[in-house]
């Protein structure tokens, strides 16, 4: 389908391209509105897994059924004039501009509505919360509202995808469209402008729809991708808790980033999931999206879909998890220490010194046959692992670590992950094979950036301020609440819960989403299981 393609102009004198994909009907239709600044140009190529920045969902599907498609290039991006500022106030208010303008025209029956994953989705925040007169509704889908804590600083710890290879990857889309157009140079240097700005300060505040989510009053479909914890899924619940309009939340259980794409590029998902909620707001159908719960969640694991009145559950409780250095015989790791529901007993500390030298990788080393029987990402990094479930646990909600350590160096940081580890066969055990586990959940934190905001944190759910570094002093103890990203997850009957504990990943095991491994990352850290520092993990389960 070939695009009729238009410049508006700005309120300062910047013209944004928007290529508008025009029903066969003579009478007006609602606009679907998808914003982003990877070249509409770009739109030829097959929405596939190999193309992860294609991610308007199905045009044609829409186009179909009656709906106008306006894909924008944002300022500084393809066919849009000015300079690109990676969210920035002006990329946000030429929002308000382009959707007033879209409800203006002729052919449009005045409303609009957001459409689209990732970046799309990020900036349909923003869309609601600049509140245009002709915005009608938000489908949010797979998309985080605050930059700086869902991705490019996790934990205060920061990250390689968005400046390495996110940024890499937008401008190589804007050089060589699959047009042939003429290439679409971006001076911008994202890399230096995340360096100048390891704090949360205005530069973050300015770019994090997070801030002012309660300004959003439009109805609001928020979608979840649970698997993207590394990017997007905190973002989609945050914004279905405190956007103030109609809502829902459903989650989606695609399994990794490509799933996701490809789920969200078929025509039967945005026919099932979508289109409902679109033909209520934009054209005043009577479809089943009113009838549905306010939330839909998975248990992954389980995988039936569940309702509930507000996410996580409110039957969800906690569960605590000591750890303690008692030998779980059931891993090869730096320690392999246990997790149990008493508290310990007496004194036990745990320590490592780093960089480790059987580290090949990040913190991945070879398995027991060396290169060639390939990496095991846990043969080196701390383990907790807990006696064998005698019933399935349903994870809901928000996991919590606290955790009690102390570092010979002025700061470190703590990278988390908990795992369900599957049985392992007698014979494999004693091969010093490590067993089959599944990812479930994971956190980041950088000691100096331990600070809690009160005005935000809870005892469920930390919540750091960044506002500056805290350096430690050199074998202290301290406290450190450390929060993991929300997940719904169910332990199999016969498995284990297992915490891992490193400073440290591995493009191994994180692909896309790494922390490249500093230098001047040496020294010690000790983690404390005992009576008077029982670090404990705390999982909200179903009972």
């Amino acid at each position: 389908m070939v695009p009729t393609e238009v410049q508006i102009p700005m309120r300062d004198g910047v013209k944004i391209g928007v290529a508008l994909y025009m029903p066969r009907t003579s009478t007006p239709a609602p606009v679907l509105l998808a914003a982003s600044p990877y070249r509409y140009d770009n739109n030829i190529l097959p929405a596939s897994p190999q193309f992860l920045w294609r991610e308007t969902g199905p045009i044609d599907f829409y186009v179909d059924r009656g709906y106008v498609f306006a894909h924008m290039d944002v300022r500084g991006s393809g066919k849009s004039e000015g300079e690109y500022e990676f969210l920035g106030v002006r990329e946000q208010e030429d929002l308000y501009e382009v959707i007033e303008w879209l409800g203006r025209q002729s052919w449009s029956n005045g409303k609009v509505g957001g459409i689209g994953q990732s970046y799309y989705c990020m900036l349909q925040w923003f869309m609601g919360i600049l509140n245009p007169p002709s915005l009608a509704c938000l489908g949010a889908h797979d998309g985080l509202n605050d930059p700086y804590r869902a991705s490019v600083y996790q934990g205060g710890i920061p990250g390689q995808f968005f400046y390495g290879y996110w940024w890499t990857q937008n401008r190589i889309i804007n050089r060589f469209p699959a047009n042939g157009a003429p290439a679409r140079e971006q001076p911008t240097d994202l890399g230096l402008e995340v360096e100048r700005h390891p704090c949360y300060d205005d530069y973050w505040r300015e770019r994090a729809a997070a801030e002012r989510l309660d300004r959003i009053a439009v109805p609001l479909y928020s979608i979840a991708v649970q698997t993207k914890i590394q990017l997007h899924t905190r973002g989609n619940i945050d914004g279905f808790r405190r956007a103030r309009g109609p809502k829902k939340l459903r989650f989606s259980t695609a399994a990794n980033a490509f799933a996701a794409a490809r789920e969200f590029s078929s025509v039967a998902y945005h026919e099932e999931v979508l289109l409902p909620f679109y033909d209520h707001y934009l054209k005043g159908l009577d479809t089943d999206y009113p009838r549905r719960p306010p939330v839909q969640y998975v248990v992954r694991g389980d995988q039936a879909l569940r309702n509930a009145d507000a996410w996580p559950p409110a039957q969800a409780r906690d569960t605590v998890w000591y750890l303690n250095g008692l030998a779980s015989h059931s891993v090869n790791s730096l320690n392999d220490g246990g997790l149990s529901r008493d508290l310990p007993q007496g004194a036990d500390h745990t320590s490592y010194s780093y960089p480790d030298p059987g580290w090949v990788s990040g913190v991945a080393g070879f398995g027991p046959a060396g290169p060639a029987g390939g990496f095991d990402p846990v043969r080196r990094v701390l383990t907790f692992t807990s006696p064998v479930l005698d019933r399935d646990l349903d994870m809901v909600g928000f996991p919590r670590l606290v955790l009690h350590a102390a570092s010979t160096a002025t700061d470190t940081d703590f990278f988390v992950k908990i795992s369900e580890q599957m049985p392992q066969s007698a014979e494999e055990r004693a091969k010093g094979v490590n067993p089959p586990a599944q990812l479930v959940t994971m956190g980041w934190l950088r000691a100096s950036h331990r600070q809690l905001d009160p005005a935000r944190s809870t005892e469920s759910e930390p919540f750091y301020s960044h506002a500056s570094r805290e350096p430690l002093v050199p074998g202290r103890v301290y406290r450190f609440d450390i929060r993991i990203e929300p997940q719904g997850y169910r332990f199999k009957r016969g498995s284990r819960i297992r915490l891992e504990i490193v400073n440290g990943d591995s493009p191994v095991t994180e692909l896309l989403w790494s922390h490249y491994y500093a230098p001047d990352k040496i020294g010690r850290d000790t983690v404390y299981h005992s009576t008077q520092h029982p670090s404990a993990l705390v999982l909200p389960t179903l009972e």
